[in-house]
């Protein structure tokens, strides 16, 4: 689903030029999960964020689902970024105003969506995370954990082709990151493709395969068993 071919990204400075990635090749397949991995500053919320269309790579070629995204008008990837991507982060990024619902609805009122499916989505994402009691509650009233839950609801609601996760399990205990890495596990068991960026070497070991990043340069795989 996912091939890069020698990705670069520099970011460039008045005095300073910072590579970033370095020459990037790696594909990534169609209902995979995989961790990323490496030490602090190696390049892997870099090579997520070009993943994600977020970060543009200064060289080299992405081809999503064989389609070439590398130089799209930023209009096209921001609505091909809509349609096929969901994210979940550490620091969760919900909207404090609005209720878990909203917060759910949200990507969907950015696609313009019909009224009616949007309710029925956002139902069913409730379901998955066991939040249904909670719809109506704010951010501020729900755990880390829960507040989590409702990330995972919010990235999967659009029934993305691909799931990144920075850290999805950094801001959380032990007890609540095992539930998060159950929620991932099962997306990726009914068919979703998920890219998680993790420190944690036992959360890391619960992916099918480890990319391992280092000085912004992918290292040798290394595979586990399904």
């Amino acid at each position: 689903m996912i091939k890069l071919s020698n990705i670069e990204k520099t970011y460039r400075t008045d005095d300073i030029e910072t590579r970033a990635l370095g020459g990037v090749s790696l594909t990534i397949g169609e209902g995979e999960f995989v961790a990323i991995m490496g030490p602090s500053g190696c390049g892997k919320s870099t090579l997520l964020n070009v993943l994600g269309l977020v970060d543009r790579p200064t060289g080299g070629r992405y081809e999503f689902a064989g389609e070439d995204v590398s130089n799209l008008p930023e209009r096209q990837l921001v609505q091909f970024r809509k349609r096929h991507i969901g994210f979940v982060f550490q620091s969760f990024n919900l909207i404090g105003d609005l209720s878990v619902e909203e917060n759910i609805e949200l990507p969907l009122l950015y696609r313009a969506m019909p009224k009616a499916e949007r309710k029925s989505r956002v139902r069913e994402a409730l379901e998955l995370v066991g939040l249904q009691h909670r719809a109506r509650h704010k951010p501020s009233q729900l755990s880390g954990g829960q507040q989590q839950r409702v990330a995972v609801a919010r990235a999967v609601v659009g029934d993305p082709k691909l799931i990144l996760a920075d850290e999805p399990t950094g801001n959380l205990d032990s007890k609540n990151g095992e539930e998060v890495m159950e929620m991932l596990t099962t997306l990726n068991e009914q068919g979703t493709t998920i890219v998680m960026v993790t420190h944690s070497p036992s959360h890391g070991a619960q992916a099918k395969r480890i990319i391992t990043v280092l000085d912004g340069q992918v290292v040798p795989e290394k595979e586990f068993a399904l």
